[in-house]
């Protein structure tokens, strides 16, 4: 444990990164842990492991640790009782239901071997009247308790889910209930499972001592500040910097959890005031922001930008190539999506307009190939009788994307209307800038009015079909023209992670100038480090 805590010499401070995921696929958190080792920080990524082991490796000169958690408080006590008004017949939750339909299930399997057995009997001469007899009417028993079994089950079922279901009058009353009473406090009643991050994550970063705790969006917030607040009672100086990915009041809400949103609000403002510093993904999440929370100081915004590809990609190592996976030549129109399988992504208006597009091909390059939002799209694409011109392909690694995404002819981003796709120009717009690839965005404020700007594309109006088919046509007619916007000077070297990683470094040495400088060779672009397909936006 001891050694957790014994610093690297000559660095110029330990920094503690918190993530709520698995690190791979998130490109912005994998982007700053290797810049700021770069430049000289001590840095250990914390994130969740997708199974119980702790998982680690180096990402450049940082460590990446995945920590086991498990998630107790996501079952609320109710969900252990039996439920007598909606499933009076069924089951208590113990179990006990899969272990009665399971026994069915090997009764009726021993029937029809011993049903089988009389047969061979009868066959070879020996009576078997009275057997048959007992086994039909076993058989009839069987049935009967089968269904009463499968009753007994489905009622459980059903009172289950009606029990994980948080949106009913009794749950927006429970919440205006706990809002009023506990105001910030009220996420411990609403949304108790945020402690399970706590106690997975907490004693570990006591363990490092940090001279800085980097906190990565709206979960990991409580457990940077905690920490913070545990170390400056011991007496040391910790330094907090919350990372807001998102604007949270903008996510989609859970449609059938009325208490998520109030509590998940409620923790963040309960621990936003602790931040010693904020950084954000865009100017327009900056002001957000420090409306929101009453902040003294807007945002530092550092963009989820790629960076150079050369320094990290093996000689040896050739990138995929897009149209080869597609199965189609140089020659055919393909669009190309990257990025999260989401409804609000509008990927559904793709497909609806690919009858509209002649010879036209579509990739999408998800998280979750095989998904079931992504199953649903192919089959819709085969329903419009389109399914061979519909690619769907997993992610390649992050030092490939742009040169990845290159193949393609034209990079799509329909994402519907929420208030997060507002503000931002999310990471695929980067990918596709620096992949040179003439855009259709749908009307979104923030994109539209940049694509308008540069020229490098055409806006459509959100969820419109016909639309998106137009400025399809448009851009396929002359996608030279569209490409030439890139060409313009200071374009795309504005949106790269070489000149976000200065910006990182400049924050973590205003909180901590007594730190040694960073030396003079000192890389603080990590120029390989380019964006995950698929990462956050």
């Amino acid at each position: 444990m001891e050694l957790d805590a014994a610093r690297q010499p000559g660095t110029r401070g330990r920094v503690v990164m918190l993530v709520d995921n698995a690190v791979n696929g998130d490109s912005r958190v994998q982007k700053i842990a290797r810049s700021a080792a770069e430049a000289g920080w001590e840095v250990t990524l914390l994130g969740r492991s997708p199974d119980k082991d702790v998982h680690t490796w180096q990402l450049g000169q940082a460590e990446v640790r995945l920590l086991p958690m498990s998630s107790p408080l996501s079952t609320r006590r109710h969900q252990f009782r039996r439920s007598w008004i909606r499933g009076p017949l069924g089951y208590p939750p113990n179990g006990v239901a899969a272990n009665r339909v399971q026994q069915m299930k090997a009764w009726q399997a021993d029937l029809r071997v011993r049903r089988a057995e009389l047969d061979l009997a009868a066959a070879s001469g020996t009576p078997t009247g009275l057997r048959r007899q007992v086994l039909r009417a076993e058989l009839l028993t069987a049935k009967v308790l089968e269904r009463w079994v499968r009753l007994r089950r489905n009622q459980s079922q059903r009172a289950r889910e009606a029990r994980q279901r948080l949106d009913g009058p009794w749950d927006r009353l429970y919440t205006r209930f706990w809002q009023s009473v506990r105001g910030d406090h009220s996420w411990r009643r609403l949304e108790p499972a945020l402690w399970d991050w706590e106690l997975a994550f907490g004693k570990v970063v006591d363990r490092l001592k940090p001279d800085l705790i980097h906190a990565h969006d709206f979960r990991m917030i409580g457990v940077g500040a905690r920490s913070v607040l545990r170390a400056r009672s011991a007496g040391r100086t910790v330094k907090l910097v919350w990372d807001a990915h998102e604007f949270l009041p903008g996510i989609r809400p859970r449609r059938d959890d009325a208490r998520w949103m109030p509590a998940h609000c409620a923790h963040e403002r309960e621990y936003a005031v602790y931040a010693d510093a904020v950084m954000t993904v865009s100017d327009g999440l900056a002001e957000l922001l420090q409306e929101q929370h009453g902040l003294a100081e807007r945002p530092e915004v550092v963009l989820n930008a790629p960076g150079k590809l050369d320094s990290l990609v093996d000689a040896d190592e050739s990138t995929p190539d897009l149209r080869q996976l597609c199965g189609i030549d140089g020659a055919t129109p393909l669009l190309v999506y990257s990025g999260a399988a989401a409804e609000q992504r509008g990927m559904g208006t793709v497909v609806e307009a690919l009858p509209q597009l002649g010879e036209v091909h579509a990739a999408f390059v998800v998280n979750s190939p095989s998904g079931r939002y992504t199953r649903g799209l192919v089959a819709r694409a085969e329903e419009l009788g389109v399914a061979d011109r519909l690619h769907v392909l997993p992610y390649v690694p992050h030092h490939q994307v742009v040169s990845f995404l290159a193949a393609a002819t034209v990079g799509v981003i329909p994402i519907h209307h929420w208030p997060n796709h507002e503000i931002a120009l999310i990471t695929k717009f980067f990918e596709y800038s620096h992949a040179r690839l003439p855009m259709v965005v749908s009307d979104v404020r923030t994109m539209a009015a940049k694509v308008r700007e540069t020229g490098q594309g055409e806006v459509f109006t959100a969820e419109d079909v016909a639309d998106f088919v137009r400025a399809v046509r448009a851009v396929l007619a002359d996608p030279a023209r569209y490409r030439a916007a890139y060409d313009r000077p200071g374009l795309l070297e504005q949106w790269t992670w070489e000149a976000q990683a200065q910006v990182l470094d400049r924050l973590y040495s205003r909180l901590l100038p007594d730190r040694l400088a960073s030396t003079p060779d000192a890389d603080l672009t990590v120029e390989a480090t380019s964006l995950s397909v698929g990462a956050p936006g």
